[in-house]
């Protein structure tokens, strides 16, 4: 029999048929659903960072090269620090560094607390690594808006000058089995007009008024297949979907690399990390996994 399911955890381009008006979802459900589960993290920060993981996809998966896309945003609020990154082979991992009281009392109010409210007064940052012999880019914006989806806006116009929409959604569903996190985001982008195109403006005021009438469940909804839901937002014009891309939960985390940290303190430094049971203990802050290192494998190397 064929596979009926709804397809999930995957990012894929569309263009609009006939418009200079190109896209790409996101759509994640077991993959994000591990990264969220896999600390204890408050509603709130669980949104923030399920956010920043549909948001790495959604950038990401444009790059041309093998390489990462790291989204990241940093304030003076009480979520410190969340960050999330997107390579090229699929794999997406993501953590945020939070003051509990500070968010609960953020909380206070709001429904959904957004970035502006977590984060306060900082920076939203986008940073492309094609690998260690390239030179990193970074550019960097103030967060301004309330919602990540608007920081990514604001990066697009200032940095590179394309005018974007980016919608974020991130909640809990019943897949069957329960309760699950899920996370979904639709960007898009008007292509510079031309000579041979002309003035894009009205297609892109169209494309937008459509794009408005999307709902943050729909981006979400585990029924509810990705092409139709392209299908039911730009159906009047037609949309071209291309192939989608698969993503999954993957920490790059190793006893290899762990180790190599540790060797880069001093022989006092290292003792003082030995505990009662003679190793020393590293929790990797993205998937939550406990390395228990031998001290004389770091001197061994």
């Amino acid at each position: 029999m064929p596979d009926t399911r709804i397809p999930d955890d995957l990012v894929g381009a569309f263009q609009i048929e006939g418009e200079p008006v190109r896209g790409r979802l996101v759509r994640l459900g077991p993959a994000i659903d591990e990264i969220l589960t896999g600390h204890a993290y408050p509603e709130p920060v669980a949104n923030l960072l399920g956010e920043c993981c549909a948001l790495a996809a959604l950038v990401g998966s444009n790059l041309k090269f093998e390489g990462r896309l790291i989204v990241q945003a940093q304030g003076s609020g009480p979520v410190r620090y969340v960050v999330a990154d997107y390579d090229t082979t699929g794999a997406v991992r993501g953590y945020c560094r939070f003051d509990a009281d500070g968010v609960a009392e953020a909380a206070k109010g709001f429904a959904r607390p957004g970035a502006r409210t977590l984060l306060g007064d900082g920076v939203f940052i986008m940073t492309v690594d094609q690998g260690q012999d390239m030179d990193r880019y970074q550019g960097v914006t103030a967060i301004e808006g309330e919602t990540l989806a608007l920081c990514a806006e604001q990066y697009f116009a200032q940095s590179e000058q394309t005018p974007t929409r980016v919608r974020l959604a991130v909640g809990q569903a019943d897949v069957g089995e329960g309760l699950a996190f899920r996370a979904g985001g639709v960007l898009i982008q008007n292509i510079a007009e031309d000579q041979a195109r002309g003035s894009t403006t009205e297609a892109w005021e169209r494309t937008q008024a459509l794009f408005e009438t999307l709902g943050e469940d729909e981006l979400i909804d585990p029924s509810l297949a990705p092409k139709t839901l392209l299908w039911r937002l730009f159906h009047e014009d037609g949309v071209r979907v291309f192939e989608d891309k698969p993503l999954k939960a993957f920490c790059r985390c190793s006893q290899d690399r762990i180790e190599t940290v540790l060797r880069s303190f001093g022989p006092d430094e290292r003792a003082d990390m030995i505990e009662p049971d003679g190793r020393i203990h590293v929790t990797c802050e993205y998937c939550s996994r406990v390395y228990a290192i031998e001290p004389g494998a770091l001197e061994n190397a």
